[in-house]
């Protein structure tokens, strides 16, 4: 799947995407490759199959090996990033959402609904050539 969301989920106030992640109990299939940031740390308990940057410390700094691993990730990691600037432009996940709260989670879902049939209809030559107005 390219870039296409395939699942959203939402809780009062605010929350880390891992915690979130970790109280939704979602399963992903063990053959999908997670590729997350390093928000996630510990998340190979919930799926093994998933990968995160090597972090750095002062008392361990990266060797050249992790520093060609996270940029090999953060390559992967960009198709995540370009779907979440998508999500922004609705501002519903940039701003302070002050409609009724029951509507949110709906709203949020037609949402990426509309995301997926864009990145299904719009080809990679129309984004291209698109101007910034």
């Amino acid at each position: 799947m390219d870039g296409q969301i395939i699942c959203a989920s939402s809780a009062k106030g605010r929350r880390h995407d891992s915690r979130l992640f970790k109280e939704s109990k979602l399963k992903i299939d063990s053959k999908i490759r997670a590729v997350m940031d390093t928000g996630y740390v510990g998340i190979a308990k919930f799926h093994a199959n998933s990968v995160i940057p090597v972090k750095c410390s002062e008392k361990r700094p990266l060797v050249m090996e992790d520093k060609v691993f996270n940029r090999r990730v953060s390559g992967e990691r960009v198709l995540n990033e370009q779907v979440i600037s998508l999500m922004k432009r609705f501002e519903i996940v940039s701003d302070r959402y002050c409609n009724c709260r029951k509507r949110f989670s709906l709203r949020f879902n037609l949402i990426c609904g509309i995301c997926n049939f864009e990145k299904m209809t719009v080809s990679q030559e129309v984004y291209y050539f698109r101007t910034v107005p």
